[in-house]
């Protein structure tokens, strides 16, 4: 019988598989074997006999095990993790879930964008300290400012990006994407697609930038000193895709000097953030614990995109959300 092996521990219970999950694909594939992991124990012979692997990441010394596998599928958008020499370059067919967490992390952006354009961070600290702080916010931070009018800059035109695109549209901004393919089909919520050697050029037009872009050799540390020198002195950088995009020291220093209007972020170079790193500090840092992915839905919406490609596996056709390993995305 052909293996499947869901694999997905996780110090948080969310991101592992729900027993429903793998009782469901039982039922729905009953010529499937299907073993579930919820720890980390026993992996190295569960992987021996694996033909369809379900999990957030793979070592090397796995896969070295896995000699019958042909198929990840990556519960995560991001896929770096997964693109070591021996993976890249076999014929194992790499599948991802872009599609799952794309609607739910662009309502983030969009809660973020607010939240610094309306300043309410600044009215949270006001709050906790019982003060009524109208003057202060209208005096010091240049007030609370209207979406509507402003330009978006996003870097990356994924699934997240085509749901924060969409959105932004529908309330009167301007949107202007960086990405790899830019001469690809532009989404109508996009007034103007630019390739990546215009990165620049977006930096210094956009009021709100969001980083939604993959983690390459190509984008890591791709956001730094230049690119943040560029911003308007008012504007925001906003990250969901990975700490690694942006140099962070380099943030750092930009936002304790004041040189821009501020940042919001959702994750780290290093996750969890460590108690004492300096950006907690940073009162123009809107800092939330990389959970933008989460939703009650989730993996009801994993099942919907993962049991449409165990049909399609096995009857042999073409996998949706599949990752071109050369270009890692």
């Amino acid at each position: 019988m052909r293996k499947l092996l869901i694999a997905t521990h996780h110090r948080l219970d969310l991101w592992i598989a729900p027993e429903w999950f793998a009782e469901r694909l039982r039922k729905d594939f009953p010529q499937l074997d299907v073993v579930r992991l919820a720890k980390p124990d026993g992996i190295d012979r569960e992987f021996a006999d694996t033909e369809i692997a379900f999990t957030s990441a793979l070592q090397p010394q796995h896969f070295r095990l896995a000699r019958k596998l042909r198929w990840i599928h990556s519960p995560a958008a991001a896929v770096h993790q997964f693109l070591f020499p021996e993976l890249a370059e076999s014929d194992v067919i790499l599948t991802n879930a872009r599609e799952v967490h794309g609607a739910v992390v662009a309502e983030q952006v969009i809660a973020m964008m607010f939240a610094v354009a309306k300043r309410i961070p600044q009215a949270l600290r006001f709050q906790q300290q019982r003060l009524w702080g109208q003057e202060a916010i209208w005096e010091q931070s240049g007030g609370p400012r209207e979406i509507a009018g402003t330009t978006l800059g996003m870097v990356g035109l994924g699934s997240i990006g085509h749901n924060v695109a969409r959105h932004a549209a529908a309330l009167g901004m301007r949107v202007i994407a960086v990405r790899q393919h830019a001469d690809a089909t532009k989404p109508d919520s996009v007034h103007e697609v630019l390739p990546p050697s215009k990165i620049n050029e977006m930096f210094a037009a956009a009021d709100y930038i969001v980083l939604a872009a993959p983690v390459t050799s190509a984008t890591r540390h791709m956001i730094g000193r230049e690119q943040l020198a560029l911003m308007k002195s008012d504007a925001y950088l906003i990250n969901v895709g990975r700490g690694s995009l942006i140099d962070e020291a380099a943030l750092l220093e930009v936002l304790q000097q004041r040189k821009i209007g501020g940042a919001a972020l959702d994750v780290f170079d290093q996750e969890p953030l460590p108690p004492d790193s300096p950006l907690w500090d940073v009162d123009n840092l809107l800092i939330t614990p990389h959970t933008a992915g989460m939703t009650a839905k989730l993996w009801e919406r994993h099942y919907t995109l993962f049991s449409e490609n165990v049909r399609r596996y096995l009857s042999g056709q073409p996998l949706l959300a599949l990752v071109d390993k050369k270009s890692g995305y």
